[in-house]
């Protein structure tokens, strides 16, 4: 991109900001090419090249100003591409995005200084809408049955175990009652939505939707009794598995408050009022049930 000087001397401390801003555009152009290579279909991978020549275009104009040539930050891209792979390009590339959006308040404050920096804002502005194009990912289409499945085992399971904790006290028997309980619910979960999807025709394949949500119900299920499986103490084990819960909540909400552009702590928020609530009246019932049956394990 042809760049004409502005004759302006740059000082020297806005030249180390403005190199940021260099490095970070480069590092860019190279996260969104790898991206597009790891993408299949081909309307996206265009995307995604078309925003890394931006990049690399804006990379340029900064150059034109600094006199230098950046580098990538190698870390930061092979951070990005990891994520991508495991989470999701569109994940990967909202997470970038988000990033951004700092970066182009802190462009505002050259306006007036340097030339093209409004071309570059608006560009940075347009890159925001064109991801929110991008959401045809089989992970995000099925993200619902994901929820399904999460949501359910953290409310129901996190309340079965603190029942079954104060009932049985003895943390193989609880372990061994919660994942038959566990697998017998991701199953009926998993059933239940391939035939509401079988019903609904809304264009997601049911036996995948169904393996969505029976897997999420199982991966929940098992990171939450295997604290009972390695510690000898019924109460701990359903502390540290209560506060599992509240792990798998954190990690899943800003998976989809990124993925989605939805809002982080109201959500959060409320699953976990919702999880630890029936947890706690569980754990009453537990309590109740083992004093009126005499129940001692």
């Amino acid at each position: 991109m042809p760049v004409e000087k502005t004759g302006k001397e740059i000082p020297a401390q806005l030249k180390a900001i403005i190199y940021r801003f260099q490095r970070d555009e480069v590092t860019e152009y190279q996260i969104y090419r790898m991206l597009a290579k790891a993408v299949r279909d081909p309307h996206n991978a265009s995307v995604l090249l078309r925003m890394a020549d931006q990049e690399l275009g804006h990379s340029r104009i900064w150059e034109h100003y600094t006199g230098k040539v950046a580098g990538p930050a190698v870390a930061r891209v092979w951070f990005y591409y990891i994520i991508a792979r495991l989470l999701g390009y569109t994940f990967a590339a909202k997470l970038m995005e988000n990033r951004e959006s700092s970066a182009i308040q802190d462009y505002g404050t050259f306006v007036g200084k340097i030339p093209e920096v409004e071309g570059i804002i608006a560009e940075e502005e347009q890159h925001e809408m064109e991801i929110l194009g991008m959401l045809e990912e089989d992970r995000l289409r099925y993200v619902g049955s994901i929820v399904l499945g999460l949501n359910d085992a953290l409310v129901e399971f996190t309340g079965s175990l603190a029942g079954f904790t104060f009932a049985l006290q003895d943390t193989t028997v609880i372990a061994a009652v919660g994942c038959i309980m566990g697998v017998a619910a991701a199953l009926s979960m998993a059933s239940s939505e391939y035939l509401s999807q079988k019903a609904d025709q809304t264009g997601r394949e049911p036996a995948k939707a169904a393996l969505y949500t029976g897997g999420a119900y199982i991966f929940t299920v098992f990171l939450l009794v295997v604290p009972f499986l390695l510690m000898g103490n019924p109460f701990s084990a359903l502390v540290v598995s209560l506060i599992t819960a509240v792990a798998i909540i954190v990690c899943f909400t800003f998976y989809t408050s990124v993925a989605g552009g939805l809002p982080f702590w109201r959500r959060f928020l409320e699953m976990v009022a919702i999880s630890l609530g029936i947890a706690g009246v569980s754990f009453l019932i537990g309590l109740l049930i083992r004093g009126l049956f005499n129940v001692d394990v």
